[in-house]
């Protein structure tokens, strides 16, 4: 280091310099996800022209080599001579910052792209680059390496690269047929600026094109994954290219309804409008100069909403199809206009409702709230590069301008439905509120209490003495014949028994009514005292860890899948910040005998295939075992020295955090094996019936 600080020191990064140097300002990181947002920049060009009407089909192909490559049939990107640069229009797309066709040129109405560096950064950060494009009867091609144009001496990226030297050339690879336009772009990243472990996600990536799918009608995303034993359809594992295609005609009424977790108590609404505001903004002359000028804008709103029996809140938005996950303007509107008119409403029907003095607040409304809000507008104000948040100031008021008359209409309709729709909902709306306030009241109460004060716990109960909630544990166990053992195996310093008789209430299915007014169900809450649903408080938790204890058998396992529904559904930060377990019993005790004297050894197994493993190996060792070796049929058959050994004494148990990696793959399932749709469940059970190991039911 040397203090001397001068001009020489300063370093003036020239076009894709500045991108190669500092990725992260461009695409966020350099780890597997900035690899799939630049992924994300070619397939938007290429839904952008969709959206303007050019094209109703992408392919996205992840090849086996690690290139991906897309391919649409829209217009094709520019092949003539851009006249300020004097390069072909290819070449100022893939090597220029800042250029494109979405300045507001007239070339597209509302776009995702609008800053002009997608394409060239993807190309500036990859190792190779080929694009093709059909247009005016011709297939033209062109190459780059790490963002310069040339040639390469066959198609793998480590093969030898000429870059151009007087000019570059935009060569004619082929031809195209008569009226057929699109454009090919195949790239590999740039081993140099990713991490080593940065892949394409391809449920990540189906999940993308299936969002994309719902929001332009019409337009088919194919994906096709053809890397060795990847993919999760037919064919997964097994090297064969996985298939998948996307395409949905109802937009994003079938997206809401796609997306909502819980059955409906409104439909699905389709809220529409538009608005116009002016701003000022540098327009670009055709002698090169930036003048500032008042344009008139258009904002077009379409949201999709349902509300339904749950609580939780599902909420995507999006502008132009680009998806907007920390918000902005349009969903400050969106639920300003919401707060605006159900709190109206509620006034307006004060004495049917009940409500007193109180005020309805923005999460009552958003309770089983299931909304998808997309808004087009030109040139949209974005914060940074990754266009997570919506700026432009207009479009907060637009928004709700047009969910206030929508809304209305809808509350003062004379239609049967509309009627019976909108009074569900002001039920809900408010009992969410008396839900909030009731919550409030009571929390002081839902404070940790000792053995001394738990005279309102249920009877059987078993608590702990200590008062540290971080240090207790709670084992919720299956029958009361495994309880007694577990009395004596267990530390009544620290660990608390809960017995639960037989299978509890399956919640999926049931309402949360007759989630509370189940024994079973209401005493685990009750005893963990933070609440349940909306109201729940992880914070007033009574102890640190929840642990699940049920028999090593079929029913043992259905027990364990309710009791994680149950979580699941009304106490899901326990299982966020990772306190729920389930306990791991042994499933045999094998005796090895000593000569002599010495005592046998005892040896625990938990699986068949472990058993077998230690046989085989006590054998060769010329070790004997006592016979029958015990089978444990369910927790009530150890004796409490043993119970406490495998599955209790912190020294020697064995726990499985039951983690929730992806909330809404989660959620699928559970519905899949728990809820009330039949079919599919069904469905599942004859597709999944060749995996079934028939030695592990108990008949």
């Amino acid at each position: 280091m040397t203090a001397e600080y001068s001009a020489h020191h300063l370093q003036v990064l020239e076009g894709l310099e500045a991108v190669r140097k500092r990725p992260g300002m461009y695409i966020g990181s350099t780890d597997s996800r900035g690899l799939m947002h630049c992924l994300w920049e070619i397939i938007d060009n290429s839904v952008d022209e969709a959206l303007a009407g050019h094209g109703t089909r992408i392919d996205i192909v992840l090849h086996a080599d690690g290139s991906v490559e897309v391919r649409d049939r829209a217009r094709g990107i520019p092949v003539d001579i851009e006249p300020r640069t004097g390069l072909s229009g290819v070449e100022v797309v893939f090597t220029k910052l800042h250029a494109g066709g979405k300045f507001g040129g007239g070339s597209y109405a509302a776009s995702g792209g609008l800053h002009g560096v997608g394409a060239s950064v993807v190309n500036a950060l990859s190792e190779r680059l080929d694009v093709e494009v059909d247009r005016g009867g011709k297939t033209w091609a062109m190459s780059f390496h790490r963002g310069e144009p040339g040639q390469f001496s066959n198609g793998s990226p480590s093969s030898t690269f000429t870059p151009f030297e007087q000019r570059s050339e935009l060569r004619v690879a082929g031809r195209a047929a008569k009226g057929v336009t699109g454009t090919r772009i195949r790239y590999w990243a740039d081993p140099q600026i990713f991490t080593k472990d940065a892949t394409f996600n391809l449920q990540e990536l189906e999940q993308r094109a299936r969002q994309t799918a719902f929001l332009v009608p019409g337009l088919e995303i194919v994906i096709r994954d053809e890397r060795p034993s990847t993919g999760s359809g037919a064919g997964a594992g097994s090297g064969e290219p996985v298939e998948t295609s996307y395409r949905f005609d109802g937009g994003i009424s079938e997206f809401a309804d796609f997306l909502a977790p819980d059955a409906g108590i409104t439909d699905t609404w389709r809220l529409t409008g538009s608005g116009t505001f002016t701003e000022t903004v540098p327009v670009l002359q055709p002698t090169g100069a930036m003048v500032p000028t008042e344009v008139e804008r258009e904002c077009h709103v379409d949201v999709a909403v349902r509300w339904g029996t749950g609580y939780e809140t599902m909420s995507r938005s999006f502008v132009n199809i680009i998806a907007t996950p920390k918000g902005g303007t349009h969903q400050q509107g969106f639920e300003q206009g919401l707060m605006k008119v159900l709190r109206d409403q509620v006034a307006q029907n004060a004495r049917r409702l009940k409500v007193g003095n109180d005020k309805i607040e923005k999460d009552d409304i958003l309770a089983g709230l299931t909304a998808v809000l997309t808004v087009r507008v030109p040139e949209p104000q974005f914060e940074g590069q990754t266009k997570e948040v919506l700026g432009t100031p207009a479009v907060r008021q637009i928004v709700s301008n047009v969910i206030i008359r929508e809304l209305n209409a809808r509350f003062t309709s004379t239609k049967r439905d509309d009627k019976a729709q909108t009074s569900l909902l002001l039920d809900k709306v408010v009992s969410e509120m008396k839900a909030r306030i009731s919550a409030r009241t009571h929390k002081e109460t839902q404070r940790r209490k000792n053995a001394l004060e738990s005279s309102s716990l249920p009877a059987k109960l078993a608590d702990c003495r200590s008062n540290d909630v971080g240090e207790s544990e709670l084992f919720i166990v299956e029958g009361d014949s495994a309880l007694g053992t577990a009395k004596l195996a267990r530390n009544s310093e620290f660990q608390a028994l809960l017995p639960i008789r037989g299978k509890i209430l399956n919640v999926q299915k049931a309402s949360i009514s007759d989630m509370l007014s189940n024994a079973e169900c209401a005493a685990i809450i009750q005893v963990i005292g933070a609440g349940s649903g909306r109201s729940f408080d992880l914070e007033t938790a009574r102890y640190g860890k929840i642990i699940l204890m049920s028999d090593a058998d079929v029913d043992g396992a259905h027990i364990r899948t309710l009791l994680l529904t149950l979580f699941f559904r009304y106490m899901r930060p326990l299982i966020d910040e990772g306190r729920v377990y389930a306990a791991v019993p042994p499933l045999h005790r094998v005796v090895v005998m000593n000569p002599g004297t010495k005592p046998n050894d005892t040896i625990y197994t938990y699986s068949e295939a472990e058993l077998h493993g230690l046989l085989t190996k006590l054998g060769k060792a010329g070790k004997r075992w006592q016979e029958p070796v015990q089978r444990y049929k369910g927790l009530g058959e150890m004796d409490a020295d043993q119970l406490a050994t495998t599955t209790m004494d912190r020294a020697g148990r064995t726990l499985r955090r039951v983690r929730m990696q992806d909330a809404e793959a989660a959620a699928s399932v559970f519905e899949l094996l728990m809820g009330n749709d039949v079919a599919p469940r069904k469905e599942f059970i004859i597709d999944s019936s060749d995996r079934l190991v028939r030695e592990r039911i108990d008949a």
